[in-house]
């Protein structure tokens, strides 16, 4: 059985590195991405403060789905290049947005989501998904999340 570890936000360097361990302990010796990506996005969902939702979207034939996540129900297929998601996987570049109203295409699939961050997943340079978070509250995601999402998300390569 797994315990939530108990994690200080405030101090977001160790909040960080804590939580790596965590997802390293959740990953090691598991191959399947699946179970993978669904014990990341709920250790994400429960750890992260003022987060509405945590996941993943899978890269299949050409477009992202909708893979395990924590959070309201969600659009099921991005196009590659559209919204965050689409954005982030095309470019191969962690996305932070501060205002999702302001990002031109954005795809809203929960209302409530004022900010979100998505970095892209590359296994030997192939593209395999994104890891999406979005937050009820705007400018809710800086240098330091991005740093510390990609981290995680290197896990999954």
């Amino acid at each position: 059985m797994f315990e939530l570890p108990e994690l200080d936000y405030d101090n977001r360097e160790a909040f960080y590195e804590d939580l790596l361990l965590a997802a390293r302990g959740l990953t090691e010796g598991e191959s399947d991405r699946v179970a993978n990506c669904a014990n990341l996005a709920a250790l994400l969902f429960h750890s992260l403060p003022r987060v509405n939702w945590a996941g993943f979207y899978l890269h299949r034939d050409g477009e992202l789905v909708v893979g395990p996540f924590q959070g309201k129900p969600a659009c099921v297929r991005i196009a590659l290049g559209e919204g965050v998601c689409g954005t982030a996987a095309a470019e191969g570049k962690t996305q932070v947005v501060a205002d999702v109203d302001s990002f031109p295409g954005h795809i809203p699939c929960d209302s409530a989501s004022k900010s979100e961050i998505v970095v892209p997943l590359f296994r030997d340079s192939a593209l395999i998904g994104v890891l999406d978070i979005d937050a009820p509250v705007r400018d809710r995601f800086d240098e330091q999340d991005q740093r510390g999402l990609e981290a995680i998300a290197a896990l999954l390569a």
